[in-house]
């Protein structure tokens, strides 16, 4: 991939020795550095996700059928409120 970088000074001068102790290109030398700070920033595995548990909760109404529509409306009519 090609793509223009705006290297702040600093930088560019670390580069570049490090490009002429090496011997190698430019090229190599960002790819490098760049591989070297992706895996540093990247954090190591998956943060783990704490389990999400649901209480079961009896409300206390007992629906024997629930495809009898009626069936539960009338059980909800006797249910003490």
């Amino acid at each position: 991939m090609r793509t223009t970088l705006t290297i702040d000074p600093d930088v560019a001068s670390r580069i570049e020795e490090l490009r002429r102790e090496r011997g190698v290109k430019l090229k190599a030398i960002v790819n490098e550095a760049l591989r070297a700070g992706l895996e540093r920033m990247t954090p190591r595995g998956r943060p783990r996700r704490r389990t999400y548990r649901i209480r079961p909760w009896s409300g206390g109404l007992r629906v024997p059928n629930v495809d009898n529509v009626q069936e539960i409306l009338e059980l909800c009519d006797e249910a003490p409120r």
